[in-house]
């Protein structure tokens, strides 16, 4: 019954939060229903593509989700499930929430521009710079973290298929997913091109899932691991370049009833274990501050709960592609704001999940944390080997897999925003208004290009150490967003006092943990253990710490200069 009191109090919770702190924060900053969105004042049918609210939705979960809220609650858990089920909460609600809705509020009122616009608009053109040149780091780290994980669920070592000609399960997954591809395609001519609404456009969607996930799981697709980099190196150049409407939209919007699906099987079958006795709840409350050599409950539990509870890289999203495509102000907060609680609800399914099977997981008994994940809720359902426990555990696997694609493709998108925005000057909208080779640099094939190859070249090399500084740089980038959106609400007027303290946590959290990482490989190196790993980690590490503070003394003067002017 643990098990059950855990999510259903995880429910309880996120629903007050919403209903009283989520419309605290639309009433604070003035949501306006009758205000005019981006998607319709600066329509391109490109980037600018007003979509249906649920659409939006899809895209704006599938994105942010991924593997981040299964993977992170998780590993987390050898801290025991209490300080992990209380960051989710708490920083769900206070936090992550407050940063994912309120990126995308202040780019609604920004014409859909970027964290970076924001930036430049309440702290200046230098901070700007620089906040782009962090925010292109991270995305590097993402694009390569990724295509090697992509990559890696996609290929099969021994290049042929398995037993009795029967596809593996990497080859499954691999043929699902690029049949995901042409069925978005579908989906976005017939919904844009043919006016099928919405409602009868979503259940030949759900029925081609059905179709596409049957088909797939009896025809596998094999290419070899750099085969398979190359693939997705091209994929995401055209999903980064095409418009919205043909593949963004709509394969993150049918995507996300994979991770609707998910979630629906992991409750109930917490429901059905919790009076079946069929798997038991068995990870400790509590194992100490640090369980492990060299972890520490702070910083490590905040950097590695990542998207389950606050993530940087929601900020992108929000602020990127979703604010360009928002129909209605009104629906800014079940978008931003929602949708950080429902990953939230991921993040507390997933450790109860790997609860069932803790001591397995703790003596390395799974590859994954993913698989530890389908794991723990197909024992719920069944013994390990049945054929319902199999059933469960190839679809939860399935649906955590497409997710990191998704995530890639609007990463590279991102990218390529950020990348134009870093060479263009005061006034100058695109490329267009560009002169000479910056004319070349702000073009979107170039900058997508550019972070498209050294993203593939460094997830071919997979690199464990990319991964570990993904989340120390993630959460740094979500404090320094924070600060951002402060700075603009009080330079506009708004309430921004909310902002102050997850601010402050998130950078002291991440930038002790970028120093310390920084302290193990100097070690390192010293004793002359260190690889050329090790050395890209250190200057990496560095070079994010050297940024973030100078971008704290920034806004620091900034909030003087506010606080100034206030008692002026």
């Amino acid at each position: 019954m643990t098990a059950l009191c855990i999510i259903l109090a995880a429910i309880v919770l996120l629903v007050i939060g919403y209903i009283y702190y989520g419309s605290w924060l639309a009433k604070q900053w003035g949501i306006d229903p009758a205000r005019k969105t981006p998607a319709y004042e600066l329509e391109d049918g490109v980037d600018y593509v007003a979509a249906p609210p649920a659409v939006l939705m899809g895209h704006h979960f599938s994105s942010i989700a991924g593997a981040g809220p299964i993977n992170g609650p998780i590993q987390a858990s050898i801290f025991g499930w209490v300080p992990v089920f209380l960051w989710c909460v708490i920083g769900g609600i206070f936090f992550g929430g407050l940063q994912d809705f309120g990126s995308l509020f202040a780019s609604i009122r920004h014409k859909g521009k970027t964290v970076g616009e924001i930036i430049h608009d309440s702290m200046g053109k230098r901070a700007q710079r620089l906040f782009t040149i962090f925010a292109l780091l991270v995305l590097i780290l993402v694009i390569a973290s990724f295509v090697n994980v992509v990559a890696g669920t996609f290929y099969t070592l021994e290049g042929g298929f398995g037993l009795n000609g029967a596809p593996t399960g990497n080859q499954t997954t691999a043929m699902i997913s690029v049949l995901f591809i042409v069925l978005a395609i579908l989906y976005g001519m017939i919904t844009n091109r043919f006016g099928v609404r919405t409602v009868p456009a979503t259940i030949m969607g759900i029925v081609g899932i059905v179709v596409i996930v049957a088909l797939g799981l009896n025809v596998g697709l094999v290419m070899g691991r750099m085969a398979w980099i190359v693939f997705i190196g091209i994929y995401l150049c055209a999903a980064s370049l095409a418009p919205v409407w043909i593949l963004l939209q709509p394969r993150d919007y049918l995507s996300s009833f994979l991770l609707y699906g998910m979630m629906f099987l992991a409750v109930l079958g917490i429901a059905v274990a919790a009076f079946t006795g069929s798997a038991t709840f068995a990870m400790p409350a509590f194992t100490g501050w640090s369980p492990v050599a060299g972890s520490y409950l702070f910083p490590t539990l905040f950097i590695t709960v990542a998207c389950g509870a606050c993530s940087g890289f929601h900020s992108l999203i929000a602020t990127g592609t979703s604010s360009k495509q928002l129909e209605n102000e009104k629906y800014a907060k079940p978008i931003g704001y929602g949708s950080m609680l429902i990953e939230l609800a991921l993040g507390i399914v997933a450790l109860i999940a790997v609860g069932m099977v803790y001591q397995t997981y703790r003596e390395g008994g799974f590859g994954s944390p993913a698989a530890a994940f389908a794991a723990g809720i197909g024992l719920m359902y069944g013994e390990e080997g049945s054929g319902v426990y199999n059933t469960i555990y190839a679809l939860l696997t399935l649906a955590v897999s497409v997710f990191a694609l998704t995530s890639l493709d609007t990463a590279t998108r991102l990218s390529r925003f950020m990348f134009s925005e870093l060479f263009l000057k005061e006034g100058e909208k695109s490329y267009q208004d560009a002169t000479g080779f910056r004319r070349v640099l702000t073009h979107p094939l170039v900058g997508t290009a550019v972070m498209v190859v050294i993203g593939c070249v460094l997830g071919a090399l997979s690199l464990s150490q990319i991964w570990g500084l993904f989340g120390a740089a993630n959460q740094l980038l979500a404090g320094i967003a924070l600060m951002a959106i402060a700075a603009w609400l009080g330079n506009v007027g708004k309430n921004n006092k909310m902002f102050f303290i997850p601010m402050l946590f998130m950078l002291a959290a991440t930038i002790s943990s970028l120093i310390l990482t920084d302290i193990n490989k100097i070690k390192m190196i010293s004793a002359g253990t260190a690889a050329w790993g090790d050395w890209f980690q250190l200057l990496f590490a560095t070079a994010m710490v050297v940024l973030a503070l100078i971008l704290v003394v920034e806004g620091v003067q900034t909030f003087s200069k506010q606080a100034a002017k206030k008692t002026a």
